[in-house]
């Protein structure tokens, strides 16, 4: 099956943090706080696709909770943060909205996302992940982590799907002037 083909049957996307929705760069505060570059252009991607029914599930070895805030603001309320083993959150992420592995695209950028990676529908990752995440990846955005690769990603899934334009993003009732 063609890579457009397998687009046709996504229904979620998990996402790693640190190297795919950021550049990898952490920066730390004198109090300690870890803060974190995130792109817009991912985000619209994000909270659009939230809105046409997609789901979302955020993993990450990383264990700042100030990302989470960023993610609620988007509608992706699957966020886990400290895990070692993503494997395990996975088939939770599977098990709890009765989806399969072969409907998600796994978006990492290192070792750790392998083991997923290998058993989704599409693996892929941004254009400077490791070696070896790009040798199993099904798809390489030619954008980097943290430059909206992440959009990349869910606006072929949508585009394929036809469901990427929103003539009316905000959900709000237009208002037409009066003649």
């Amino acid at each position: 099956m063609s890579f457009l083909a397998k687009l046709k049957d996504i229904k979620a996307f998990v996402l790693d943090i640190d190297g795919v929705l950021t550049d990898s760069t952490i920066l730390i505060t004198e109090s300690g706080e870890q803060l974190r570059k995130f792109n817009v252009k991912d985000g619209y991607a994000l909270q659009l696709a939230v809105k046409k029914g997609y789901f979302f599930c955020i993993i990450s070895g990383g264990k700042s909770h100030t990302v989470v805030a960023r993610f609620k603001g988007l509608g992706i309320t699957d966020v886990y943060l400290g895990v070692d083993k993503k494997i395990d959150v996975f088939n939770d992420f599977l098990s709890r909205h009765q989806i399969t592995a072969e409907e998600v695209v796994y978006m990492g950028d290192d070792i750790p996302d392998i083991p997923v990676m290998k058993i989704v529908g599409i693996p892929a990752c941004p254009a400077d992940a490791v070696e070896e995440v790009k040798a199993i990846s099904t798809y390489i955005s030619p954008k980097i982590g943290g430059a909206a690769c992440v959009r990349d990603v869910v606006e072929k899934v949508l585009k394929v799907q036809g469901q990427w334009y929103d003539a009316n993003p905000s959900g709000q009732e237009e208002l037409v002037p009066s003649l």
